[in-house]
């Protein structure tokens, strides 16, 4: 089983850029494969778009950026919980491992 969190963020903003500088390697660290969607990358959003409008299916009230936690993002995917908007790292790994505990 994959086990998979998704990031959902677009090229404008500021916070999901700042965020990358640790939110892959840490969720690797959490042993989750790490998928990055950029909104603006129409190849990447079209094959996840299901995961994201499953949790949003208007995109209100979701955040920038937002991570979507699930089992099997590539096929039947199971959303597990997610993590929305800006954190400082250890915010930001506390957070996901609530998600992975519950």
């Amino acid at each position: 089983m994959t086990r998979a969190i998704v990031k959902f963020s677009s090229e404008e903003c500021g916070v999901c850029h700042k965020m990358s500088f640790y939110d892959e390697k840490v969720s690797k660290e959490l042993g989750l494969e790490f998928i990055n969607v950029k909104m603006q990358d129409r190849a990447a959003y079209g094959k996840y778009r299901k995961i994201l409008l499953s949790q949003y299916p208007t995109k209100e009230g979701m955040g920038w950026p937002t991570y979507i936690i699930c089992d099997e993002p590539e096929g039947d995917f199971t959303i597990i919980g997610e993590v929305k908007g800006g954190h400082q790292k250890g915010a930001f790994r506390t957070k996901l491992q609530a998600v992975l505990d519950s």
